[in-house]
């Protein structure tokens, strides 16, 4: 390596398809690396919220969001090169199977891995299957010229006997096995409301798995070979503020936030609206993320509902968004009654189990003249009427959905959570 040159183990950790134990594979190396002393960096392909703080846990440091539909192949770079900067290595998680986008392979972790040139490695469901996987592995090593797959992880090997077979599949697939994990209930992380269940967060069973089942040493080195070189990434140009921005954060109701936003900014406090708080009037922005505030309406300060409304009417700015949103609206209405929020929006929403409802996708509208991206995951709704939006909402694919944007005063508030990396916000008011 010359001096000017900056190449670490870089990898990608990708599935033919969910379900296959990506999360716990790669959740299991990161922290299985930090142990050993390295400086791991991870990243999450796609919005994900949730899979990030399984990383951040493993990894001593906060993971970062890539997407390629929020964000164009410059800002993924240099957001990249950014946060990279003096880990020994990055650890990247795919989302669903390795090429499904929002349309066709657009958006997809195949599509990270081939603008940013890091190599991918395969998790793969190996249980009821022997040879067959070695044409599905082909197609997928073949599929794309661009998208670099180095080798595979097996998951739910039943026998010493089931893990020759696989090894057959790599030697006439010419990929390198690294690593066979046999069946193991533990192995399989539970699902529960809005995804994996982070308030008991524990990925010492991961990393267990992986040291005794993955050999990370080769993958390492057949990794470091097909790394790209950093200093070759642009230098990231985020913009940077001292503006006083004050976050809504506590670990479940209000904590789906992308690291990129805040990262570069100077002033940024946090706030726990389960405490009493009074917000400094002097305040720029207040800035209410998503989360699960239907999860804690017993819990949430009446008297910081009523600093929030005070600020929100002496004309400050808000940014609220899904949870954030809710909190700002009339009322919840929950399982066990009615529950009064903020009161800064005139709406009301439920979350009671009979009307809980899937909605999710990719959202974009053109507000103030600017064009804003952002991504909707939720189950809650409006309880009546949908609120008028002073915007034009579509989905990946340009069709127009009922999603509103609502503005009343200067809050600015929807079920979509906006990314704004690298844009100043302000812009939005």
């Amino acid at each position: 390596m010359s001096a000017h040159e900056r190449i670490i183990p870089q990898f990608l950790i990708a599935a033919p398809s969910s379900g296959s134990g990506k999360t716990t594979v790669c959740v299991g190396l990161m922290e299985t690396l930090a142990q050993k002393g390295l400086k791991v960096q991870p990243f999450k392909c796609g919005p994900d919220y949730i899979d990030t703080k399984f990383h951040e846990k493993a990894c001593g440091r906060p993971s970062v969001n890539l997407d390629s539909f929020f964000a164009g192949n410059e800002h993924l770079r240099q957001i990249y090169r950014r946060f990279s900067d003096g880990a020994d290595v990055c650890a990247v998680e795919g989302m669903m199977g390795l090429f499904d986008g929002y349309q066709r392979a657009k958006g997809s972790a195949g599509e990270i891995a081939s603008i940013l040139g890091i190599p991918v490695v395969l998790v793969v469901d190996a249980k009821s299957s022997a040879y067959s996987l070695a044409p599905l592995l082909k197609g997928f090593r073949e599929f794309s010229p661009n998208v670099n797959i180095i080798g595979v992880i097996f998951n739910k090997v039943g026998s010493p006997r089931h893990r020759l077979m696989l090894e057959e599949v790599c030697a006439d697939c010419g990929l390198e096995a690294f690593g066979f994990i046999p069946k193991k209930k533990e192995a399989e992380n539970q699902s529960r409301y809005l995804g994996l269940d982070f308030s008991r967060m524990d990925t010492s069973a991961a990393a267990s798995l992986v040291a005794e089942n993955i050999d990370i040493e080769k993958l390492l080195g057949s990794a470091l070979k097909n790394s790209p070189d950093l200093t070759e990434f642009p230098e990231d140009i985020s913009i940077k503020s001292s503006r006083k921005v004050l976050v809504a954060r506590n670990s479940e109701a209000f904590s789906f936030i992308y690291h990129e936003h805040l990262a570069g900014w100077e002033n940024v406090k946090y706030f726990d609206p389960e405490e009493d708080t009074e917000i400094p009037q002097d305040t720029e922005l207040l800035y209410l993320p998503g989360g699960y505030p239907e999860k804690h309406l017993k819990e949430l300060s009446a008297k910081t509902m009523q600093s929030i409304r005070k600020y929100a009417e002496a004309g400050g700015r808000i940014l609220a968004e899904c949870g954030g949103m809710m909190y700002l609206c009339q009322s919840i209405l929950g399982d066990e009654g009615e529950y009064p929020m903020c009161g800064v929006l005139p709406y009301s929403i439920t979350a009671r189990k009979e009307d809980r409802k899937l909605c999710l996708g990719y959202r974009s509208f053109t507000y103030n003249g600017l064009k804003f991206k952002g991504h909707e995951f939720h189950y809650t709704k409006f309880a009546g009427p949908q609120p008028e939006s002073v915007a034009e909402v579509f989905d990946a694919r340009g069709n127009r959905t009922d999603t509103p944007v609502i503005r009343v005063g200067n809050t600015v508030a929807s079920y979509t959570h906006l990314y704004w990396g690298g844009e100043d916000i302000f812009k939005l008011f």
